[in-house]
């Protein structure tokens, strides 16, 4: 059913490894792929060693760039739907995106900050 909604020229939303983007249907490949041509970033892919994820010291970590503007990906059929909204502007959107993942970031640091301290205290109470 999904896949009659995704023709040639539809705009989609799309899941590409740990990014998330809004782009153009160009084509279903032969493979069942679809081909979207990237017009803007909704979530920056994540960077770092997927297979062992907070990891900082893992013998590579990754980094991970946006697709670019108008870079085709080839994308499961499961992880395009179609995109009602309007499309933003290529180059705000992905300074938006990597403004969303560099505050989740810091929440995250937060986050252990604030696990360490109650740690602290719980090693006070336990001693």
């Amino acid at each position: 059913m999904l896949e009659s909604m995704l023709t040639p020229g539809t705009i989609v939303r799309a899941s590409y490894k740990t990014g998330e983007y809004i782009g153009e249907v160009v084509e279903l490949s032969p493979t069942g792929k679809v081909a979207v041509k990237i017009a803007a970033v909704v979530k920056h892919p994540t960077q770092g060693d997927l297979h062992n994820p907070m990891d900082p010291d893992v013998a590579f970590f990754h980094q991970r760039r946006a697709l670019a503007y108008q870079e085709i990906a080839l994308m499961p059929p499961n992880t395009v739907r179609p995109y009602q909204g309007t499309v933003p502007e290529y180059r705000e959107s992905l300074r938006q995106a990597l403004a969303q993942e560099r505050e989740q970031l810091k929440r995250t640091v937060r986050w252990a900050e604030r696990c360490l301290e109650e740690l602290d205290r719980l090693e006070g109470e336990y001693a």
